[in-house]
C-alpha cells in the first residue's frame, strides 16, 4: 500500500510530458524506500554541479559485483528513478541516480521546456558513468535510460567507457518523436536541437551490450523503430529487444511493475552474461 502510494505521489508530482518539465523538489528519496544511500555532488566536464545519490545493495541481496548508472526521463528529477533503484538493489546491483544540470539540487540551467532534449544532458550523463567507475573499481559499469535518459544516455555510451547499456523507451528517431507529438498536441511547439540532425549515427557507435526494452502499444517510441535500430547492428555487436505491455508511460515503470520486472531483472543478467560485459 505505501509503495502504492508513493507511486500515486510520483505521478502528481511530474505529471505527463512531452518535453522537459524539471521539478527543483524530491517528493521522495531513497531511503522513503528503506534503501541504504549517500547524497553525491558530481562535477561534469564543464564544471557543473550535479547533485545524485548512491544507491547500495540490499544487504540480503547477492553481490552482482555492478553498478547501474540510470539516467532519467525528461520530467521531474531523479527520485522519479527510486523504484527502478530499489527492484535493482533488491536484486544486488548498485545504483546512482543522477539530477540533469537544471534538475532537482544540480546547478541551475536555462530551460526551454519545449525542447525535446538538451545536449548537456549527454554531458552530465558521462560524469555520472566516470564517477560510477571511480567508485565502483573491478566491477561492471552501465548505463540504464528511460526516454529521454535513453536519447541522451546512448550518446554517453557511444563516447565513453560503458560495459553495458539498457534503455527504456529509446527515441530510435527524434523527428519519429516530434512528428507523433506535432499530430498529438499541435498547438505547441516540441523543438530539436541541432545535434539531432546526426543521431542517427549515435546508434553504430554504440559498442557495449544494448538491450532495448519497449512498450507493445508505445506510439511515441515505438517497438518498430527500436527493432529497426537493433537489426542494423553488426555481427559483433549484441542488441536485445525485450518487448513489454503497454504504451509510452507504462513501459517506462518496467522495472517497477510486480508484472514486468523480474522479465527484465532476467533480460539484464542475460545481457550481463555476455564477455562483452565483463567486469571493467
Amino acid at each position: 500500500m505505501v509503495r502504492f502510494l508513493l507511486f500515486c505521489l510520483a505521478l502528481l508530482a511530474t505529471g505527463p510530458a512531452l518535453a522537459i518539465k524539471p521539478l527543483a523538489k524530491y517528493w521522495a528519496r531513497p531511503d522513503t524506500l528503506g534503501l541504504n544511500y549517500q547524497d553525491l555532488t558530481l562535477t561534469t566536464a564543464d564544471r557543473v554541479h550535479l547533485a545524485a545519490w548512491l544507491v547500495e545493495p540490499k544487504a540480503d541481496a547477492p553481490d552482482q559485483h555492478t553498478t547501474v548508472v540510470v539516467a532519467s526521463g525528461d520530467s521531474g528529477n531523479m527520485a522519479s528513478g527510486i523504484f527502478t533503484a530499489a527492484t535493482l538493489a533488491g536484486a544486488g546491483y548498485r545504483v546512482l541516480l543522477f539530477d540533469y544540470r537544471g534538475f532537482g539540487n544540480s546547478d541551475a540551467f536555462a530551460i526551454d521546456q519545449n525542447y525535446l532534449y538538451y545536449p548537456e544532458f549527454a554531458t552530465d550523463t558521462r560524469a555520472a558513468l566516470a564517477e560510477a567507475r571511480r567508485r565502483s573499481p573491478g566491477q561492471r559499469v552501465g548505463l540504464m535510460g528511460f526516454s529521454m535518459g535513453s536519447l541522451v544516455g546512448s550518446e554517453a555510451a557511444a563516447t565513453t567507457r560503458c560495459d553495458f547499456l539498457v534503455t527504456v523507451a529509446y527515441p530510435a528517431s527524434p523527428q519519429h518523436v516530434v512528428a507523433h507529438y506535432q499530430r498529438i498536441r499541435p498547438e505547441r511547439p516540441i523543438i530539436l536541437p541541432a545535434d539531432a540532425a546526426t543521431y542517427s549515427h549515435v546508434a553504430p557507435k554504440v559498442k557495449c551490450p544494448w538491450l532495448f526494452i519497449t512498450g507493445t502499444d508505445d506510439q511515441a517510441t515505438t517497438l518498430a523503430d527500436t527493432l529497426a535500430v537493433a537489426h542494423a547492428a553488426s555481427p559483433r555487436q549484441r542488441r536485445e529487444v525485450l518487448p513489454v505491455p503497454g504504451d509510452h508511460p507504462q513501459s517506462m515503470g518496467a522495472f517497477d511493475e510486480e508484472e514486468t520486472a523480474p522479465r527484465c531483472l532476467d533480460a539484464l543478467r542475460r545481457l550481463l552474461a555476455s564477455p562483452a560485459s565483463s567486469k571493467g
